[in-house]
């Protein structure tokens, strides 16, 4: 079966650090959750892994419950707040595609990828590829809960699309943008006092970037918190 080349990233945290980090945030007001909940989630899928916790393991909060338009003003880098481009006013229209979510407020992902081997491919070149590698690309706010985590994830010239989020138009075709994140040059519309901020934004599906990966990840799971 054909096979990806995998790109070494920084560790994540443990579970359990993940989700202090989502508190400390306020994801979980944000979902609607109490901060109890959330670390009683991460607990209990730390507990149910076979591995050490952490390492390419991603809590993350289904998007249902926390939008892309929420949670990208959280992102951090150079002391710098994450932003949406003004021209992707419908971030939030982009939902998962190809990707499949587990139907619960919290979950995890495994064996994350910034697909750096992949960059200079287009979307549609990098999808295929994936599926025969038995590898899902991550949707958007999937990619902002991993830079969340770890902003190093996100460098000059490696950063990544998140082609799992997709937006059907209303004639039910699927719109030619993809989302990714990257870091903004402080140039055009962005303003000067941008630059070197974290950038979620749209590139073509048929376009290639030497510059943008895709992120995938080996799957996605949900383990019940245990009743109190």
């Amino acid at each position: 079966m054909p096979e990806t080349p995998t790109t070494a990233v920084p560790a994540l945290p443990s579970l359990a650090a993940q989700a202090d980090r989502l508190v400390d945030l306020g994801v979980h007001r944000l979902a609607g959750v109490s901060a109890a909940e959330l670390r009683s989630f991460a607990e209990t899928a730390a507990q149910a892994r076979t591995e050490p916790a952490g390492g390419g393991t991603l809590l993350a909060v289904h998007p249902d419950r926390v939008p892309a338009s929420a949670l990208a003003p959280l992102l951090r880098r150079d002391d710098k707040p994450g932003f949406v481009v003004v021209d992707m006013t419908d971030v939030d229209r982009f939902t998962p595609h190809g990707a499949t979510l587990p139907d619960s407020p919290f979950y995890v992902l495994e064996g994350l990828d910034r697909g750096d081997d992949m960059a200079n491919w287009s979307p549609e070149e990098a999808l295929p590829a994936l599926t025969a590698a038995d590898r899902e690309p991550l949707v958007l706010t999937e990619g902002i809960h991993w830079v969340l985590q770890k902003p190093e994830v996100l460098d000059r010239n490696h950063c990544f699309m998140t082609i799992g989020s997709r937006l059907r138009k209303d004639n039910g075709a699927l719109d030619a943008r993809t989302p990714a994140i990257w870091i903004s040059n402080g140039t055009g519309r962005d303003g000067r006092e941008r630059r070197n901020a974290p950038k979620v934004g749209w590139c073509w599906w048929g376009n290639r970037h030497t510059w943008l990966g895709f992120a995938s990840t080996t799957g996605r799971s949900h383990l019940a918190a245990p009743a109190s």
